[in-house]
């Protein structure tokens, strides 16, 4: 392989589709509802370590989500205004994430994909520098998430 083609990683679809961006991976879960500005598109949680940061046309690495169940109305919001990420890759799997990106595609027409991967696949990709191309092919079950 040379050494600049891209990388490919595998992982479980949580919601299918095709979404690219600049990695962004948060350093700590952020709740969208009262940590992100949908209308601005910045992390707004003042505690957050990358606060004022925008979540708008990357590839957001988190881990894991936390808190309220109206996370996903924030989140579809900001799919809507342009102001969120255009792909998701999750550690842990999160049905509230999963719901905003789902209410998006179905209300808005705008599909973010959102995958799972393992904890090796997970260092891989928090490895890679921030802003590094990523693209999700998320198909039904399985997605392949492709860097550079």
């Amino acid at each position: 392989m040379k050494a600049d083609a891209p990388a490919r990683y595998r992982g479980d679809t949580v919601v299918p589709g095709r979404g690219a961006g600049g990695l962004l991976r948060l350093e700590e879960p952020l709740s969208f509802w009262g940590g992100y500005d949908a209308q601005a598109g910045a992390i707004i949680e003042p505690r957050h370590p990358q606060f004022g940061m925008t979540l708008r046309d990357t590839c957001l690495l988190m881990a894991r989500a936390k808190g309220s169940s109206s996370s996903s109305s924030v989140l579809a919001e900001a799919i809507r205004h342009g102001t969120g990420p255009r792909a998701i890759v999750m550690r842990d799997r999160d049905l509230i994430v999963a719901l905003g990106c789902i209410v998006a595609s179905e209300l808005y027409g705008i599909d973010v994909p959102i995958a799972v991967v393992d904890e090796t696949t997970w260092q891989a990709l928090a490895a890679l520098p921030a802003g590094t191309p990523l693209r999700l092919e998320a198909a039904d079950k399985e997605c392949t998430i492709v860097s550079g």
